[in-house]
């Protein structure tokens, strides 16, 4: 039994790896789970409890993903992602610190997916642009600075793996931004400082851009001011329906539902805007946490729950074990691995989640395969004609990972005392 479920485990990787785009991994993961199935690991009942414990996650990071869709195809992210082009006139650094700022901003407001996504092809084109002879020396540090920025998540709702654990954890919105807020605070500067000195040589130009300005992109139409409204206040009613003990998914499905009429009306079909959200996530996650369930059943989560129980520093162990576990299985399969064995010490606590939770956000870092996100990062790259290498992305991984792991679960241990 346990061999089959450690290949249905073994599939999915491959299959995250070899097609991070669409239902590649979502079919992968269902494979898995097929597989676990034929082991007698898991049953029919499990695709019921799995449903039953994220119905709730799902449907707000749907509601999320429609915003952002119907943000997107109104050019707000494009507009965003336009005020870097005036900081390009001065030296290059001026150019890539509010880079970094504006993709942090938007990995936490909207979700890391979509900070590295939108952001990345973007800045790429404009850095072609700007800088006709100097962009192949600035391409690969302006990439990875996007790529670093969607650190540790600060709301709940910045990361789907956040979202989906903390749902399962009993973690408020309001717990959650209270504690991870600074930490992830601390961890973007930490990045920041470590990618300067990584680029150093690259970001010592002090020449302004000698390329043709892109043209000023349209002043913002009045639907997508009322997206802009409608986002500003979900992202503001989350901490309100929190305090008063309600969940969070009527006020993310408000926002969404509001948001598709406007995109309608000014003759964006529905088809399209639904078009923008990755459905193929759900099934993902969903065979995910049934294969969970099976690892759990052959021992895994137990041998997991016992080394964080017999931890001399729990917090230190269960952030770096989350990090490497995350850059070597993947991090959505670590999280789920993650919340049962917390589950299942004696004395489980947030800060053991909020530890899990950091080293999965930072751990993707390490390794192309630790998120669906660094994978599709790196696809883009090679489309992109940008070249990172396998060696290359580990040797900027170790440096952008350990240095913002300790500060940022240093700070966690702080918090917890």
């Amino acid at each position: 039994m346990a061999l089959l479920v450690l290949a249905g485990l073994a599939v999915l990787i491959v299959s995250v790896a070899w097609r991070p785009h669409g239902w590649g991994p979502a079919l992968g993961a269902m494979a898995a789970t097929v597989i676990a199935a034929i082991s007698g690991a898991v049953e029919l009942a499990d695709v019921s409890a799995a449903l039953h414990q994220q119905w709730r996650a799902f449907v707000t990071l749907a509601s999320v993903m429609i915003m952002t869709s119907a943000a997107e195809r109104l050019g707000l992210l494009d507009r965003l992602a336009a005020t870097i082009e005036p900081r390009t006139r001065g030296p290059v650094r001026h150019a890539f610190r509010i880079t970094y700022i504006l993709s942090a901003l938007m990995a936490a407001v909207f979700s890391n997916d979509a900070a590295i996504l939108l952001m990345t092809p973007t800045v790429l084109v404009l850095l072609r642009t700007v800088y006709p002879r100097r962009h192949p020396k600035f391409l690969v540090p302006f990439a990875v600075g996007v790529f670093a920025s969607a650190g540790v998540a600060p709301l709940v709702i910045s990361n789907p793996m956040n979202l989906i654990f903390a749902d399962h954890a009993g973690i408020g919105f309001n717990a959650y931004s209270a504690v991870m807020i600074p930490v992830a605070i601390v961890g973007w500067v930490t990045t920041y400082f470590v990618l300067i000195w990584i680029f150093r040589a690259e970001l010592a130009d002090e020449s302004p851009a000698l390329g043709a300005w892109p043209s000023a992109p349209p002043r913002l139409s009045s639907a997508a001011l009322v997206v802009l409204a409608v986002a500003a206040a979900v992202l503001l009613a989350y901490p309100v329906v929190s305090y008063a003990g309600l969940p969070l998914w009527p006020a993310a499905v408000a926002g969404g539902v509001i948001c598709l009429l406007v995109s309608l009306r000014v003759g964006h079909p529905v088809r399209t805007v639904l078009g923008g959200v990755a459905w193929p996530i759900f099934p993902f996650l969903v065979a995910v946490f049934i294969l969970a369930i099976a690892l759990e059943r052959v021992g895994v989560v137990g041998w997991l729950s016992t080394m964080y129980q017999d931890a001399t520093y729990p917090t230190a162990t269960i952030g770096a074990t989350s990090a490497l576990g995350s850059a070597l299985l993947n991090n959505h399969p670590m999280s789920v691995l993650n919340a049962f064995a917390l589950q299942g010490l004696p004395d489980p606590n947030h800060a053991h989640a909020f530890a899990a939770l950091i080293g999965g956000d930072l751990g993707p870092r390490l390794l192309p395969v630790g998120s669906l996100a660094s994978l599709l990062w790196y696809d883009l790259l090679r489309r992109h004609d940008v070249e990172v290498s396998v060696v290359a992305f580990v040797r900027f991984g170790i440096q952008l990972t350990i240095p913002p792991l300790i500060v940022s679960l240093a700070l966690l241990w702080l918090i917890a005392r």
